[in-house]
């Protein structure tokens, strides 16, 4: 069992500069003054991280309406990405971690297992970020199904308090 070096609630958000699939290069702080979902996934156009992708993004008007930005982050290439968000018309952008930088600092970069196998890899995580760049949430080895429903039903409690 993997030991929990994951980040924790209440504190600074690390920080997050990276190329978005808008063509800029995007920035956590540009952020501040909205709450923001980063969600980490594995790999683009698989089974899992499509269902995951394409639940935020039917999700995302709902989102919107509670002044939330939502964010994908995985380690494939920015063309990768492009292509993704084209394919299953994803209306939010997605951000390309080539080097594994924020991965490594959100700690969601680590030792996986796949039928007996260990390997390195993304562990599929969540973290939902307050107006002033706090994470107020984190939902680690996230299971796929109903997760952005989830995520959309916490962010509600909070935001309408």
């Amino acid at each position: 069992m993997r030991i929990n070096l994951m980040l924790k609630e209440n504190i600074k958000a690390p920080d997050i500069r990276l190329p978005s699939t808008d063509n800029t290069e995007y920035l956590l702080k540009k952020s501040i003054g909205n709450y923001v979902i980063i969600y980490f996934y594995p790999k683009n156009d698989t089974p899992g991280c499509t269902l995951e992708t394409n639940d935020f993004n039917k999700l995302l008007p709902n989102f919107r309406k509670l002044n939330c930005e939502v964010y994908g982050i995985s380690k494939d290439s920015l063309e990768s990405h492009i292509k993704f968000k084209k394919k299953y018309k994803i209306k939010f952008d997605l951000l390309s971690d080539l080097d594994k930088k924020v991965l490594k600092k959100y700690k969601v970069w680590g030792k996986k297992k796949f039928m007996g196998r260990e390997f390195m890899g993304v562990i599929r995580s969540t973290f939902l970020i307050d107006k002033k760049g706090r994470v107020l949430k984190i939902w680690n080895n996230v299971r796929v199904k109903d997760h952005a429903k989830e995520v959309l039903n916490t962010l509600k409690r909070i935001a309408c308090k």
